[in-house]
C-alpha cells in the first residue's frame, strides 16, 4: 500500500511541475511493482501525460484501463483541451454517453470551454441542456463556463440570460461577463457598467477585472473612464509598475487614445516590460506620425531582447497602413536574420504590407518562398489581388488553396467574392458562392450575399440580384439594399430603383445617404419632380449632411 501511495504522490508532483521524463520513469516503476491496473494510478498517469502535452500516451493508458471512473474521462478531456484539440474532447463526451459513467460538473465545464474555443454553439446548447437535466447547471464552475461559452459563440443575449438566472455569482462570474462584453463588438460600455454593478453588490475587482475594463476603455476610446480606473488603482495602493498586465493595459489604452505622454510615463516606470507594451507604444508613435521615435523604441527593444512575432507583425502592419514601403523593407530584411522569420504571422504581415503598397510582384515572390502557409496567407493574397483588379489571379489562388486541403473561412470567401465583384467575374463568383453555401463548416453572412448582389448588379442582372436578397436566410440590412439601388442607377432601371428606394426609406428613413442615392438615380434620368419631392421630405425631416473634415 505504501508503494502505491508513493507512486501516486510522485506522479502528482510530476504533473504539477511538468516533469515528463521523470513521469515516464514513474510509469516504468508502476509496471515493475504490478500497479498497472490500479484505477487511481492510471488516472494520475493520464493527468501527468495530458499536462505534459503527450496525449497519445494519455489515450493509450486510458484505452488499456480495465475500469474507468469519471476522473479518468475528465483527465483525458482536460488534456485534449489543454493541447488545443477541443474537438477530441467533445468526441470523448459523446463516447462517454455510451458508458455507465455520468458526467460531473468538471466534465461539463471542460466541454463548455471546448465549445467556446470552436464556436460550436449548437453543441454548447446541447451540453447546457444536459447540465439543466442533471441539476449541475447551478454549480458555479458550470454556470461560469456556460456564460463564457455563449460569449465566445457571440450570443450575448443567452450569456446575459444565464447570468441573470444564476443563484450564486462569484468573482469569476463577474469577470466572465466583463471580459465577454469587452470582446463583443460595440458592447464595451456594458463592461464598464458591470464593473460598477459588481462593486455595488460587494464584490471586489481583481487584476483580471481591471485589465478587462481597461481593454473595454481602449476599444471605446474612453480615455476619461480609463483615467478614472488608473486613479482608482493608485488610490487603492496598486503598485502598477510591478503589475505587468495592468501596466501593459494602461500603456495600450493611452497609446491607442493618442495620449503618448501618459503612455510613456507608465511604460518607463514598468519594472518588467512585456513585448506587447513595446509594440503598443511603437504603434502609438507611428500612428501619430512620429516614426523616428517608433524606430528608436524598436532599436532599444532589439538591444534588450529579440522582438517576437507579435511585435514584428504589429509594426509591419502600421507600415502597411501608412504605405511606408522602405521602412517595411528594412523590417523584412531584419526578419530574415532572426528565428522569427519562420513565423507565418510575420510573413503574412509582410505580404499585406507589400500588397497595400502596390508591390504585387514582391508579395508573389515572398508567397512562393514561404515554407508554411495558412488560410490567412491565402486570404491576404486574394484580398490584395482583388484590390488591384486582378480577379482572375484571386480565383486561381482560391483554387490552389482548395487543392492544398486548406479550409477557407468566411473572410477568405468574402475576399474572393469581392475580387470577382471588382473584376466583373460573374460565373466565377457564382461558383465560389455555391461552394460557400454547400460548406458544412461555415454559413454565408449578409456581406457575402451583398457581394453577389454587387457582382450581378454590375452585370445588369438586377432581377437575379433582387431574388438573392428576397430569398436569403439572413435578414437583409440597409447596405445590401443600397448596393442594389446603386446597380439600378447604373443601369437606369427606375422602376426597380423606386421599389428598392421605398424599402430603404422604410428601413432607415432618417439617414440622409438613402435620400441622396435615390435623388441621384432620379436626376440621372431627368425625373426632376421626383427630385423636388424628395428634397421636400429631407427638408421637412430636418436632415442635414455632416460637414466634412480633414482629420
Amino acid at each position: 500500500m505504501r508503494g502505491r501511495e508513493s507512486l501516486a504522490e510522485a506522479l502528482k508532483k510530476c504533473s504539477q511541475n511538468l516533469l515528463y521524463d521523470e513521469g515516464k520513469q514513474v510509469h516504468g516503476a508502476v509496471f515493475r511493482m504490478g500497479h498497472e491496473s490500479d484505477l487511481i494510478i492510471n488516472n494520475s498517469l493520464i493527468d501527468m501525460y495530458g499536462k505534459s502535452s503527450r496525449l497519445e500516451k494519455a489515450h493509450y493508458v486510458f484505452d488499456n484501463m480495465p475500469e474507468r471512473n469519471v476522473v479518468s474521462w475528465a483527465a483525458l478531456m482536460c488534456g485534449y483541451v489543454h493541447v488545443g484539440n477541443p474537438k477530441a474532447s467533445l468526441l470523448l463526451l459523446n463516447e462517454m454517453g455510451f458508458s455507465d459513467v455520468r458526467p460531473n460538473e468538471y466534465i461539463l465545464s471542460t466541454n463548455m470551454k471546448a465549445c467556446g474555443i470552436l464556436g460550436a454553439l449548437e453543441s454548447g446548447k446541447q451540453i447546457h441542456a444536459m447540465s439543466s437535466k442533471s441539476g449541475l447547471e447551478w454549480y458555479p464552475v458550470v454556470g461560469n463556463s456556460i456564460v463564457d461559452m455563449y460569449f465566445k459563440c457571440r450570443t450575448t443575449d443567452e450569456a446575459q440570460q444565464m447570468f441573470d438566472t444564476m443563484p450564486v455569482r462569484s468573482l469569476i462570474t463577474w469577470n466572465a461577463m466583463i471580459a465577454g462584453y469587452t470582446l463583443s463588438e460595440g458592447m464595451g460600455k456594458k463592461s464598464l457598467h458591470f464593473l460598477m454593478e459588481m462593486q455595488e453588490c460587494g464584490e471586489k475587482p481583481d487584476d483580471f477585472t481591471f485589465s478587462s475594463t481597461l481593454k473595454a476603455c481602449r476599444s471605446l476610446k474612453a480615455i476619461r473612464e480609463g483615467k478614472q480606473i488608473h486613479a482608482f488603482l493608485i488610490r487603492h495602493g496598486y503598485s502598477i509598475s510591478t503589475h505587468k498586465i495592468l501596466a501593459g493595459a494602461l500603456v495600450d489604452l493611452y497609446a491607442q487614445c493618442g495620449c503618448l505622454l501618459e503612455a510613456r510615463e507608465v511604460f518607463d516606470k514598468m519594472e518588467a516590460k512585456s513585448l506587447i507594451s513595446w509594440a503598443s507604444l511603437m504603434v502609438g508613435y507611428a500612428h501619430q506620425g512620429n516614426l523616428p521615435e517608433a524606430m528608436n523604441l524598436f532599436r532599444q527593444l532589439r538591444m534588450s531582447s529579440v522582438p517576437d512575432s507579435f511585435v514584428l507583425s504589429s509594426i509591419i502592419s502600421v507600415f502597411a497602413d501608412f504605405a511606408m514601403v522602405e521602412l517595411g523593407k528594412q523590417l523584412h530584411s531584419y526578419t530574415i536574420k532572426i528565428p522569427s522569420n519562420l513565423d507565418v504571422s510575420v510573413a503574412n504581415s509582410i505580404l499585406d504590407m507589400y500588397l497595400k503598397c502596390g508591390l504585387t510582384e514582391e508579395a508573389e515572390k515572398l508567397f512562393s518562398k514561404m515554407l508554411v502557409k495558412n488560410v490567412v496567407s491565402y486570404t491576404v493574397m486574394i484580398t490584395g489581388y482583388g484590390k488591384h483588379g486582378l480577379g482572375k489571379k484571386a480565383v486561381q489562388l482560391f483554387g490552389k488553396l482548395q487543392m492544398e486541403k486548406i479550409e477557407p473561412d468566411l473572410v477568405t470567401y468574402l475576399a474572393v467574392l469581392s475580387a470577382c465583384s471588382h473584376s466583373g467575374l460573374v460565373e466565377e463568383s457564382q461558383e465560389c458562392f455555391t461552394r460557400l453555401c454547400n460548406d458544412k463548416q461555415v454559413k454565408p453572412r449578409v456581406e457575402h450575399y451583398a457581394c453577389m448582389v454587387d457582382v450581378l448588379g454590375r452585370a445588369g442582372r438586377l432581377k437575379e440580384a433582387k431574388d438573392i436578397i428576397e430569398k436569403m436566410p439572413v435578414r437583409p440590412n440597409v447596405g445590401i439594399w443600397q448596393t442594389l439601388l446603386n446597380a439600378c442607377r447604373l443601369h437606369k432601371n427606375v422602376e426597380m430603383g423606386r421599389e428598392v428606394g421605398d424599402i430603404l426609406l422604410r428601413l432607415d428613413g432618417d439617414n440622409l445617404v438613402n435620400y441622396v442615392l435615390i435623388l441621384n438615380m432620379f436626376a440621372d434620368v431627368g425625373y426632376w419632380k421626383e427630385c423636388e419631392r424628395l428634397r421636400g421630405l429631407v427638408k421637412a425631416k430636418g436632415l442635414k449632411k455632416e460637414a466634412g473634415c480633414s482629420w
